[in-house]
């Protein structure tokens, strides 16, 4: 069977990492996969898109995209950030003072799950952002940073001392975007580009490896087809 797959995501770099690594790879099995960024606001005809700042701006988006393709064909699934998860988010309360990861993402996406209630959709939020995934293997930074090749070692060197990159935690000081930006301060104004090129460069194979809730989520979407 053929699957249209569509991505409501929370940015520009999650949308391009979803339409230039994930789509090629998900389109090998018949899986046609699309993403948009969440809708913030339109103001005199433009929209704006990028960011959750209120969980009604994604539920207002996916909501909108399951009554345009009301097809049994058609799946939907999410990309956002744990880290800065607004409060009013399904689930944000119960979880709040859970200490394991795993767990407090699981109840958030339960949560989510129940409150969009579609049995076509499948909830994903990222343990703990995107840019988990490029500390999958931060030496593949210097394609694109490679003058920060002695921050790019310590960034290394930090991502030795977890499990897994999903396990770096989203502290304000301490959030994989926040420890990158340490290092390469050049990263924040180019992650657009430069996430999704660094995450295509490690490979889909190391980011399942070493991100086990991602590797999860893929193998969700792989069984669609």
């Amino acid at each position: 069977m053929s699957v249209r797959l569509y991505f409501i995501v929370e940015g520009q770099t999650e949308e391009t990492f979803v339409n230039e690594v994930l789509k090629p790879h998900l389109a090998s099995q018949s899986i046609w996969a699309s993403a948009t960024c969440v809708t913030t606001s339109r103001k005199k005809g433009i929209v704006y898109r990028g960011g959750v700042a209120t969980y009604q701006h994604p539920k207002r988006d996916i909501i909108f995209r399951m009554r345009e393709d009301q097809s049994s064909n058609a799946r939907f699934t999410t990309m956002f950030d744990l880290y800065r998860l607004p409060y009013d988010f399904p689930g944000h309360e119960k979880s709040i003072d859970v200490q394991d990861p795993y767990q407090r993402i699981r109840i958030l996406e339960d949560a989510l799950r129940d409150d969009i209630s579609d049995p076509r959709f499948i909830s994903y939020i990222q343990l703990h952002e995107f840019e988990s995934l490029l500390l999958a293997d931060p030496q593949r930074l210097d394609g694109q940073f490679y003058a920060n090749h002695c921050g790019i070692r310590r960034l290394v060197s930090m991502v030795s001392q977890f499990g897994s990159p999903e396990m770096i935690n989203d502290g304000p000081e301490t959030a994989p975007s926040i420890r990158i930006a340490r290092e390469i301060p050049e990263y924040p104004r180019m992650k657009a580009s430069a996430g999704p090129i660094t995450a295509s460069a490690i490979g889909i194979p190391t980011l399942r490896a070493k991100c086990p809730h991602f590797d999860e989520w893929l193998s969700q979407l792989e069984a669609l087809a």
